[in-house]
């Protein structure tokens, strides 16, 4: 059974654009298409998304523009892989984690500076951040403030690597101070959360191998992770707490990219694109009729409203952002608050 999605702010303009960008894009197209129309896309992604892009990958194949396309993929921690495309790594495709990690490769001159002016604003995929635990919930976790109690163990990336650690603690973050307390009672949420923290993993998908070990009580992760372990035959729980953060995951095309990655990107962006994205346990960019969705609290209603959806620009935009929270050695000498409270517990980058 399908039903429309309810908490979507974009509008549906983006897969009438993919429709007319595919349909006016052949499989031969790509300049460096052999005689075949094969070509090659340099798809370099953080770890997060591979099963959906990987789904994306197969279903665009099979359209006129896809045809004879193939893909080399790379995936990993969102800002060791942006920086590897700005060092040089071959990229046509990028989809990150966090906004800065593409804007970095708009100052090095490899990403069109409008690469965001679209209806989607650059988005392909959402999420929100969830709390995993284990079958039955022994710990007995329902939001927050149960994951920074005494002999709870958190298992999350690391905000040094991981853009995926960031949305979690700036969720963390959005709650502790949504009482009134501000930046103290945030402050004093942060450095529970780093005590009891047991392993800060590389990336995303680190983390959530590290949980499916046995580490921990407690996995701080996108929705969309949670729901995709339960497809893989994990019996984990997951909570939507009241108070979250809506997860804007981006992707670009660089400037001297094979021609045949816009294609692909409208296509992400697409409808069907978006109909894939949420069969992963994303929430779509565009409105769709969302389909049942395996792995899913509730199936047939898989993205529910949270109480409280925190954005971003909620909490000032990623620029202001990443210098109070995760600076390092900042203009003027100092490191973000995230970077400190990280050091001063012992589990610095």
């Amino acid at each position: 059974m399908k039903r429309p999605t309810t908490h979507l702010l974009r509008s549906a303009t983006a897969a009438l654009l993919a429709t007319a960008a595919m349909a006016a894009c052949g499989p031969s197209d790509a300049p460096d298409a052999g005689p075949t129309g094969s070509s090659t896309i340099s798809l370099v992604g953080f770890a997060v998304p591979k099963a959906a892009n990987d789904a994306l990958v197969q279903a665009w194949g099979n359209t006129a523009a896809g045809t004879g396309v193939e893909f080399e993929s790379s995936y990993g921690a969102s800002g060791d892989q942006s920086r590897a495309v700005e060092a040089g790594k071959k990229a046509d495709y990028v989809h990150f984690s966090l906004e800065g990690d593409v804007t970095r490769l708009v100052k090095a001159g490899l990403v069109a500076e409008d690469w965001n002016a679209g209806p989607t604003k650059g988005i392909v995929s959402d999420s929100v951040v969830v709390l995993v635990v284990r079958k039955g919930n022994p710990k007995n976790i329902h939001g927050w403030d149960d994951i920074v109690r005494d002999g709870v163990g958190i298992v999350t990336p690391n905000p040094g690597s991981s853009g995926s650690a960031r949305w979690n603690i700036l969720a963390g973050w959005a709650h502790a101070t949504s009482g009134g307390g501000g930046d103290e009672a945030g402050t004093a949420f942060l450095t529970k959360f780093f005590a009891n923290a047991v392993t800060l993993a590389g990336s995303g998908r680190e983390a959530t191998t590290a949980f499916q070990g046995g580490t921990g009580d407690v996995l701080i992760s996108y929705e969309n992770e949670a729901i995709f372990a339960r497809q893989s035959g994990e019996d984990f729980e997951y909570i939507v707490p009241d108070t979250t953060l809506l997860i804007e995951n981006p992707a670009a095309v660089l400037n001297d990219a094979n021609p045949k990655a816009s294609a692909f990107l409208d296509f992400a962006r697409s409808e069907r694109g978006q109909a894939i994205f949420a069969s992963k346990g994303f929430r779509p960019v565009v409105t769709i009729d969302v389909p049942e969705v395996d792995g899913a609290n509730d199936p047939e209603h898989p993205f529910p409203t949270p109480k409280h959806l925190v954005t971003i620009d909620d909490l000032g935009g990623w620029s202001e952002i990443n210098k109070k929270f995760f600076a390092t050695q900042d203009k003027d000498g100092s490191d973000g608050l995230v970077t400190v409270i990280q050091n001063e517990s012992g589990k610095g980058n």
